[in-house]
């Protein structure tokens, strides 16, 4: 029996005397209020131009790359991560045998899920299956794979600082049994047919999945990552440039806060509020960061000219999409010899596209400037504003 309910759910007694939220079905129909319209409007506006510059893109996999990976180290660190975007670079260029620091390990998973969901959007919609094997995917290999990667769990978790007890939990999800029910509903909510804008149903159903919280391990991480899935799924983003990690991850306790307040309340105003202000800020961020690396690629083309090199702007593609360099990543990526590949990387060392690190072993080729405008903070975390972008 339940011992109180909002809106939105109610809370279950469990036998052990501590008390679960077993959240009710999404609505389908939500009222929105003038101000909601309004942010929901200047969202959707942004969205669209960052969608646009997508689809304008030559060769928009070398721009996706970079993003998908600051969205990775942003989306771990919300959960405690300590990894760099340069730690997960370099991680990709080495031999993975080696044993590197679980935390990159964790990263590199994100990476490997995210694209992995990308493909399988090609032949599934967004599922409970696919759920369950971008989870398999995050959890392979690292810290939590004992967590049962891919599965549903079967036990009760709850949310808390590390150490806290179920009775001191901040929020206790719903008993292990009723997670299958609770997901299929969420399935069928994102692939129904009904009337209601794809931002607002984004921001509902990260509610949902972090609210059952359908996993030992990850939900976080796995949550995050179904919001652009969904969004690229519904056709809303033609390519994966949109992420909001770096807006939750700098505002992390009212993230928290909004989707605790859901539950207690019912209330979706202040959640939809929260989401749709960040879904503008980092699409517009998007654009910037988009804009910025494509100028950037087209000075280095332009520094290429005098090169007569087959090979100089497949390796420039390569440069963009991962700034750390080795001889011999560069010679198996170009099918030439060490030296042959030696040779052209020293050459863009002397057109200024890579700096050499000689104390690194194996030795390293970085490209600088493209790296800083990967890492650089979006504009609202250096105290500005982003300009409005409107086609």
């Amino acid at each position: 029996m339940a011992s109180k309910a909002s809106p939105a759910g109610q809370w279950e007694r469990s036998l052990e005397g501590y008390e679960t939220f077993v959240p009710n079905p999404l609505p389908r129909q939500l009222e929105l209020d003038s101000s909601l319209v309004y942010l929901l409007d200047n969202a959707s506006r942004s969205v669209s131009v960052l969608a646009g510059i997508g689809e304008t893109l030559p060769n928009p996999y070398l721009l996706i790359r970079p993003f998908i990976r600051r969205e990775a180290v942003l989306s771990s660190r919300i959960e405690g991560t300590q990894a760099s975007l340069s730690d997960l670079f370099k991680y990709e260029i080495s031999d993975k045998a080696r044993d590197p620091t679980s935390d990159v390990r964790e990263v590199a998973n994100y990476v490997i899920a995210l694209e992995y969901g990308l493909q399988r959007l090609e032949e599934l919609p967004i599922s409970v299956r696919l759920m369950n094997e971008l989870h398999g995917k995050l959890l392979e290999g690292v810290r939590g794979e004992d967590k049962m990667p891919g599965q549903l769990r079967n036990r009760q978790v709850w949310i808390g600082e590390e150490g806290t007890t179920v009775e001191e939990a901040r929020f206790v999800p719903p008993p292990a049994n009723m997670v299958p029910d609770l997901l299929a509903d969420l399935e069928r909510f994102l692939n129904e047919e009904f009337e209601m804008p794809p931002l607002i149903r984004a921001a509902l159903m990260h509610y949902q999945f972090e609210t059952i919280h359908p996993y030992m391990d990850g939900n976080g991480r796995i949550g995050r990552l179904l919001m652009v899935l969904y969004l690229c799924a519904t056709g809303v983003l033609p390519t994966p440039l949109l992420y909001l990690s770096a807006y939750l991850e700098r505002l992390r306790d009212d993230y928290y806060d909004h989707l605790l307040q859901v539950s207690n309340t019912g209330d979706w105003r202040n959640w939809l509020r929260f989401f749709l202000r960040g879904v503008d800020l980092q699409a517009r961020d998007g654009a910037v960061r988009s804009r910025r690396l494509r100028a950037l690629l087209e000075d280095y083309r332009t520094r290429l000219q005098g090169v007569r090199s087959a090979n100089a702007h497949t390796l420039l593609d390569e440069v963009l999409a991962s700034p750390f360099l080795t001889a011999q990543r560069a010679a198996t990526v170009l099918g030439v010899t060490l030296r042959s590949a030696r040779k052209l990387l020293e050459r863009f060392v002397g057109l200024g596209i890579l700096i050499e690190d000689r104390a690194a072993r194996p030795r390293l080729y970085i490209a600088s400037e493209l790296l800083l405008e990967i890492e650089r903070p979006m504009a609202a975390e250096q105290g500005d504003q982003l300009p409005l972008l409107r086609t």
